[in-house]
């Protein structure tokens, strides 16, 4: 397969010189801290871009193949598509990422193209996005652009497998079992996707405000109870989407050399899980809840910081629902640069404010040569020691034993 790939690359290049080939070849290998010293990644990665085009239209696309000993290639596209100029109107149509907001690391207003989390939040966001696609219009007034996207088939966001060290499952005490029949969202007019966005620039700030109507890209688990004797001896999980509606918006502004961001959106139509009366979690409640951001940044001497405040609260909160009313994290970035920046030195951090968890990341990039990099780096999952054992240990303390040292060899072309 990688053959014939580089042979299509070598002869597209050859026949059409107006053809631009840029992209990366990668190694990628991360070491478990704990236990035996896994290798929880050995990946490598050909990634490939042409674009080109002539008058009004171009084009654009990104093949890829992933390579891990003892597994499938994993060979796809992220993106293939067309732009369509006019004078004051693009269009794009064909599989796109689409990518909207100001949070670093957070999605919140992002929520076009949908996340692959098979390796949860570690990859570069540009693979944890999926493409899509859709058709997006833009249309120019001024300083201003409005956006249209529309979806014709819903994508779900990807989880990994149930043996991967990145899954998370619901736990309960009995057997459990699953039923996927409702998980597929028919692709049909009625269960397409639409989204708009108008975003401009005036004299102090740069916003962007948003609307859509949508499918909730992460599945509800419908719970179905067996009973024998009146005793609960299994449960069913049926995965299945809801439909959402959504609106938000996002800010960017520079005050006394630094820059302050905000973004925020209203989801509407959420379901919940909720406990019932026998204290199994198989109930659902539909609330809508907020999700916002606030964030900074700015620099000392050559050190650029950064720092986001991210809650997600739920409107006309009900006590039996699962989740805490209102979920608390801080993002921190610290990133400088050394030897005529041919070394970058970075730490960024996720810190859950409820369950006082966090993941920390701090990496040493080295620029050995035009387009050759060396980034080692380190992944510290924490986990608050006073945590019950049955209790919720938090979204990155659960994967308090996933503690991972790494290395990535790049060439860029």
């Amino acid at each position: 397969m990688v053959k014939i790939i580089l042979a299509v690359t070598i002869l597209i290049s050859g026949a059409f010189a107006q053809v631009e080939v840029g992209g990366y070849a990668r190694n990628y290998i991360g070491v478990l801290t704990g236990g035996d010293q896994e290798y929880a990644i050995i990946q490598n990665t050909f990634d490939l871009t042409f674009s080109g085009g002539s008058g009004n239209v171009s084009y654009f696309a990104n093949p890829y193949i992933y390579e891990s000993p003892g597994s499938d290639l994993n060979f796809d596209l992220r993106e293939v598509y067309l732009d369509i100029f006019f004078t004051n109107t693009d269009i794009r149509i064909g599989k796109q990422q689409i990518i909207w907001g100001k949070g670093d690391g957070v999605f919140i207003t992002d929520i076009v193209s949908p996340k692959d989390l098979n390796e949860f939040l570690l990859p570069d966001f540009d693979e944890i996005r999926t493409g899509i696609t859709a058709l997006k219009l833009n249309r120019y007034v001024g300083d201003q652009t409005i956006e249209l996207v529309y979806i014709p088939a819903f994508t779900a966001t990807v989880f990994p497998a149930a043996s991967s060290i990145w899954s998370r499952t619901p736990v309960f005490p009995m057997a459990v079992s699953y039923d996927y029949s409702q998980k597929t969202v028919p692709a049909t007019l009625e269960n397409s996707e639409v989204f708009l966005k108008l975003s401009g620039i005036v004299s102090f700030m740069d916003y962007e405000l948003m609307a859509g109507y949508m499918w909730d890209d992460d599945p509800t688990m419908h719970v179905t109870p067996t009973f024998d004797l009146g005793v609960i001896t299994s449960v069913t999980l049926t995965p299945q989407h809801h439909r959402l509606g959504v609106g938000g918006g996002s800010f960017s502004t520079e005050l006394a050399g630094m820059v302050f961001r905000g973004e925020g959106a209203y989801y509407q139509g959420k379901q919940f899980s909720a406990t019932n009366a026998l204290g199994l979690a198989a109930d659902l409640l539909e609330k809508d809840y907020i999700h916002y951001l606030l964030g900074v940044d700015f620099s000392i001497g050559s050190t650029r910081f950064s720092s986001q405040f991210i809650q997600q609260a739920i409107m006309d909160y009900a006590a039996a629902i699962v989740q805490e009313e209102a979920v608390n994290t801080m993002t921190l970035l610290a990133n400088r640069t050394f030897l005529r920046e041919t070394i970058t030195a970075q730490l960024f951090a996720y810190v859950g404010l409820n369950k006082y968890d966090a993941l920390i990341r701090p990496s040493l990039t080295y620029d050995f040569a035009d387009g050759f990099e060396i980034l080692a780096g380190a992944n510290i999952f924490v986990k608050d020691g006073d945590i019950a054992e049955d209790d919720d240990p938090g979204q990155f303390g659960y994967f308090d034993d996933n503690d991972m040292l790494y290395l990535k060899v790049k060439y860029s072309f």
